[in-house]
């Protein structure tokens, strides 16, 4: 009788960790022997136990799913099996399949997950084993030169990894356990508020764990634009530009509200409303 795979869960969100762990307790080939919230003590407690496969949520602070393997790439051996856990929607799938990877959209079905572990246990066995993982190695080389959630972005889009200069359509916003794609083109504003960015969209506010340098790169610089150094403008979304007395430039939304544009940034605020 085969050993038991032994598994590994690592996911930020403790519900999506607790709901994996209840979906694999039927499986007896399967033995828990560990999760983690947080990907850098994820890495450490990997190397640490050896497992055969390893769920990584794409999506985390800190380390995401693809730089944590980028690190364990570098600490061990000889990887496990990875599958991927992700919130995109069906269109990502073909991305993933190219590489001959598996995934598990959340929230993780039954059947699905059968599946996957039926796939694991192939890519194990020794005639398939160092296909798979020079596949794995080959991935996470080329997303991690990258930044990882653009193009996760993209991938949601069923972009495939030669399609890296196109902007997302949605962002994946993580909030208390649930995950809203917020359309790109609903956006009308965002602004800083301390390590998290506030992005006005369609008449509600989502807050989104990421730097407004990281955000702004994912944007189209074609519609959205720095107009100051904490707040990105949809210039779709521009109703007019005026000048105070004081020389000072703001700008006014559609929807009324009023920001102001420092000085480096009004000449590129004035040619894309012109344009």
């Amino acid at each position: 009788m085969k050993p038991p795979l032994k598994a590994f869960i690592v996911d930020d969100e403790s519900l999506a960790r607790k709901g994996l762990a209840l979906r694999l307790e039927p499986f007896e080939q399967v033995q828990l022997i560990g999760e983690s919230g947080n990907s850098r003590d994820a890495l450490e407690q990997i190397v640490e136990l050896s497992p055969d496969v390893v769920f990584v949520d794409i999506q985390m602070p800190g380390l995401n799913g693809f730089e944590l393997l980028r690190e364990l790439q570098q600490r061990v051996d000889n990887l496990p099996a990875v599958v991927f856990v992700t919130a995109f929607d069906h269109y990502a799938i073909r991305a993933f399949e190219v590489r001959a990877l598996d995934y598990l959209l959340k929230p993780v079905d039954e059947e699905r997950l059968a599946e996957t572990l039926e796939r694991v246990q192939q890519e194990l066995a020794p005639n398939s084993y160092q296909k798979t993982q020079q596949k794995l190695v080959n991935l996470v080389s080329e997303v991690t030169g990258q930044q990882g959630d653009a193009i996760l972005e993209q991938l949601a889009r069923g972009a495939d990894i030669s399609e890296l200069n196109r902007y997302p359509e949605h962002i994946a916003i993580k909030d208390s356990g649930e995950i809203t794609r917020v359309p790109v083109n609903t956006i009308e504003w965002v602004d800083a508020a301390g390590d998290y960015m506030c992005i006005h969209a369609a008449g509600e506010t989502f807050i989104l764990r990421r730097t407004m340098k990281e955000l702004e790169q994912e944007l189209n610089p074609n519609r959205f634009q720095r107009v100051h150094r904490s707040a990105i403008v949809n210039i779709d979304q521009v109703e007019k530009l005026c000048t105070r007395h004081n020389g000072e430039y703001h700008l006014v939304l559609k929807n009324g509200q009023n920001l102001k544009v420092s000085r480096s940034y009004k000449d590129r605020i004035k040619q894309l409303i012109l344009s």
